[in-house]
Formats: C-alpha cells, structure tokens, sequence
C-alpha cells in the first residue's frame, strides 16, 4: 500500500470494498448470515514523533447495532454501497528527565469520511440518489503501552466538562378585581428559563489503569441526547429545519461538504502524558491501540423515517523508539 501511494491505495480499496459489498448483498439475498472473515482493512505506519493509522471498510460489513422501521429497497441501495475511509494521526514527543521518561502524545489528525462506492447515475436510477448515507457519530479510542509494568503514572490535559448556564428569569403579575366588600386578589407567577450554548461534537478524556481513552460524541441539538444511541425526534422529522436535513451545506454543519469529520489539532490537540521507568531508555516499547466508530443514517433529503446505527472495530501495534540519555 505504501509503494502504491496514497491516491492508488484509495481507488484500489474503493474497487476491492464494492466486490466486498456486491458478494455479502448476494449473500444477504439469498439469506446466507456467514460473515466476512475481515470486515476491514486496517494498517499502522512509526515514525520519529508520528503515529498513522489508516482504515477502511465498506459500511455493509460494519455490525448494526440499532436500527428502526424497515427502509425501501431503494434506500437501502444507496446506504449500503459506501465505504467508511478513516486516517488517525498523533504527534509524540519523548523526554528523557533526571528519574523518569516523559512520553506526551497530542491528537495531530482524526479524519473520518463516508465515500460512495458507484458513480452518480447508479446511486440515482437504483436508489435515492447521492445525498443519503451514513455520518460519524462517535469515536472511540483507546491506547496505552503493551507492557505497563515500566509505567509510572498518566495524565490527560483536558477537564471533564463544566459547562456555563444562562438563567433568565421572567416575573409576571396578575391582578383580578373581586366583588364589592371582598379584597383584592392577586396572582403572583414566575418562569425560569435555561439557555445552554452546546458544540454538536463533545471531546472527552479519561484514565484506565495506565491507557488513556478518548471519546468524540456528536448531539442532536435540539435536545442534546448522544446521536450514536439514539433515533431522531418525531417532531424534528415534520419541523422545517432540523439541524439533520440539508446536513452537508447548511451553513451550520457538524461535517465537512462531503460529509466526513476531522478533528485537528487547533481545537483537539489535548496531550496525554505517560511517566515511564527509565529501564527503557534505548529501547523501542510497544504500543497498542484500539479503536470503535460509530456512523448513523438520518433522513437528510429523503423523507422516511428509518434510522439505524453501524459499528466497527481496529486494532493495531505502534512503535516507540526511547532515545539514549
């Protein structure tokens, strides 16, 4: 894959991913359950101060992990033959101090696209067209050296949340004029309402043992639930302008154009630090890294009311080199 450079790599995994899809469709016909023996292709790429993962796999082999009222042949055609196409990229830098070795991993690029397997003219006369397909939801990723033994402690940069509220409150007064020789009444109510100003993806950090977790939410902002686990709101699928139709060129996208998302280092660039025993100074440590990813199907130009949520999972081995003192 290397040799053949990135532009051939895509095209060629875009060729092997529509045989992929057209073999399990068959298979799913005649409704044969055996699985694909890998579901997704996956590779890892060190170097000095660079990690790269690199992923794809068609959204037909990813597990469904929810799904709502049956979809129209139609549009489940143009779901089906897309491919999910994902680049993880981490800057690390290792610091050798006087009792311990400093490894600090910061997110560089996370970049996440859903691309259509056929040509414009297939995806309309065989299904709904170009506008229906699936989009990130969340992102998962775990990772953490292999041998842990050597670990002295880890730290994360970023804070759980702690989000500011706006509080307005509204006061009114009611007054009624009561028959003669009675005293007059009055009604006294008041309203508090919560204004909240909330981003449609949420980055959160955590600790386990000594592997640090780090999650990427999107929310429906209407309502704020997590969309990976949820379905659409019935009001939102009559109202006119819910934030999940027209989602790749509203002004107000979670995405970019062509509907995938990258989280870059301006505004998720937080660091992970790994305080390691200075026994590995001049050797190379393994590294694990895990993943999942969610991508979700709502409506975006097609009216039906079908939902459904897809997941995968990676894994690859990483390579750090510590530096002689």
């Amino acid at each position: 894959m290397k040799i053949m450079g990135s532009n051939l790599e895509e095209q060629w995994m875009r060729s092997i991913n529509l045989a992929i899809t057209n073999w399990i469709a068959e298979r799913q016909a005649s409704h044969q359950t055996l699985k694909t023996p890998s579901p997704l292709f996956s590779y890892s790429f060190s170097t000095t101060g660079l990690w790269k993962v690199q992923l794809y796999c068609p959204v037909i082999a990813m597990d469904v992990e929810s799904s709502s009222n049956p979809a129209h042949e139609r549009l489940l055609f143009s779901l089906k033959y897309h491919q999910l196409e994902c680049v993880i990229q981490f800057n690390y830098k290792v610091i050798v101090q006087e009792n311990w070795v400093d490894v600090i991993v910061n997110t560089d690029n996370i970049r996440c696209d859903v691309v259509r397997l056929l040509n414009e003219t297939l995806m309309t006369e065989q299904g709904v067209g170009t506008d229906e397909k699936h989009f990130p939801s969340r992102i998962s990723l775990y990772l953490a050296p292999i041998l842990q033994t050597n670990i002295i402690s880890v730290s994360v940069s970023k804070s759980s949340e702690n989000p500011a509220r706006e509080i307005e409150m509204e006061k009114g007064i009611e007054t009624s004029f009561d028959p003669p020789n009675s005293f007059l009444g009055l009604k006294v109510s008041a309203g508090e309402t919560v204004s909240m100003s909330l981003k449609p993806w949420k980055f959160e950090q955590s600790v386990y043992g000594s592997s640090a977790i780090m999650n990427w939410f999107l929310h429906d902002n209407m309502d704020g639930r997590e969309v990976f686990s949820s379905k659409p709101p019935r009001m939102a699928l009559i109202t006119p302008k819910p934030w999940f139709k027209n989602r790749y060129s509203s002004s107000y996208r979670p995405f970019t154009r062509q509907g995938g998302v990258i989280f870059a280092g301006d505004e998720y660039g937080k660091s992970v630090q790994w305080k390691v025993d200075k026994s590995t100074i001049g050797k190379t440590m393994e590294w694990e890294i895990k993943g999942w990813i969610w991508l979700t199907y709502w409506p975006n130009k097609y009216r039906t009311a079908y939902s459904e949520t897809r997941r995968l999972q990676f894994e690859e081995i990483l390579q750090l080199s510590v530096p002689p003192a």
